[in-house]
């Protein structure tokens, strides 16, 4: 397989606040010239916390894209010049008030390589304990709690737990410490 099998004719790209959408005018490799267009925008982090109590750190958060209320892990944009992990410890500290001396990469994953460029760096925050409050930004509301890894399961069983980024985090997190309350 060549590296990209597409060549790209022309390239036209318009800025929207955080977003930048792209098409690309592309010759196939049957020389059919097709538009593909997707979003570009920053890469961002997800965190699975995890408290001394082993209580994951939930968050409830209202989602206008949506429009609605939706349960989330701690997750958000790296910011200019940034290191995944040092995004990681801020959005933890900014959205929970939590932070953790002991951080573990969970690689990253693409969630929609079909039509963006984001990518998404997942981090386990082991032993998590709470140092202040929220720090929130003004278009953020949010509710954090504490919930069990039996909670956590079955919330993502019955379909509450939607947050791709947290599915993501959570497969990752389960494959590699395989908990006995998941057989």
């Amino acid at each position: 397989m060549t590296a990209n099998p597409w060549k790209i004719t022309s390239t036209q790209t318009t800025k929207i606040d955080r977003f930048k959408i792209t098409i690309d005018e592309i010759m196939l490799t049957n020389e059919e010239a097709k538009n593909f267009s997707y979003i570009q925008f920053r890469d961002g982090v997800c965190i699975l916390a995890i408290t001394e109590d082993q209580e994951i750190i939930l968050l409830k958060q209202y989602r206008h894209a949506v429009q609605s209320w939706e349960f989330e892990l701690p997750a958000g944009m790296i910011e200019d010049e940034e290191e995944a992990l040092y995004a990681a410890k801020r959005e933890l500290l900014e959205e929970t008030g939590y932070q953790s001396l002991e951080w573990e990469s969970f690689d990253y994953f693409f969630p929609s390589p079909g039509s963006t460029t984001e990518k998404i760096h997942l981090f386990f925050a082991k032993n998590a304990f709470k140092v202040r409050d929220q720090a929130l930004d003004p278009t953020e509301d949010i509710s954090v709690s504490l919930i069990t890894p039996e909670e956590m399961s079955g919330m993502i069983t019955d379909g509450r737990f939607k947050h791709g980024a947290g599915l993501a985090c959570w497969a990752k997190y389960i494959s590699k410490y395989q908990h006995s309350f998941l057989l």
